[in-house]
């Protein structure tokens, strides 16, 4: 089975930085904590299982979205070997009206 690679856009790292700290400020620095790092076990699960999600192709071809925990949405783009996490969003924001714009960087 190929292995892929697995890259943040700095947008998508900083969606990550955002998040903690509104959780951090809501319920904690652990929960926060714990949170982040179960996102990240997310995202680094797409290397072995790069195809899960559902398609976004309308949006970009090889686009993808996954629901983390009914909370947030992961946005990532499948590429010849690499996976590229593009955005992150929590709590119901429009990602796709966001995507479809062009905010990603």
């Amino acid at each position: 089975m190929k292995r892929f690679k697995v890259g943040f856009r700095p947008a998508a790292g900083a969606d990550l930085i955002a998040l903690y700290d509104y959780i951090a400020d809501e319920a904690g620095e652990n929960v926060a904590g714990a949170y982040i790092a179960r996102m990240e076990a997310a995202c680094r699960g797409l290397a072995n299982f790069p195809h899960r999600g559902t398609p976004r192709d309308h949006i970009r071809p090889g686009l993808r979205t996954m629901g983390f925990e009914r909370r947030a949405t992961i946005v990532f783009q499948v590429m010849e070997s690499e996976v590229v996490l593009v955005r992150i969003f929590y709590g119901g924001l429009d990602y796709e009206t966001a995507l479809l714009r062009g905010i990603e960087d």
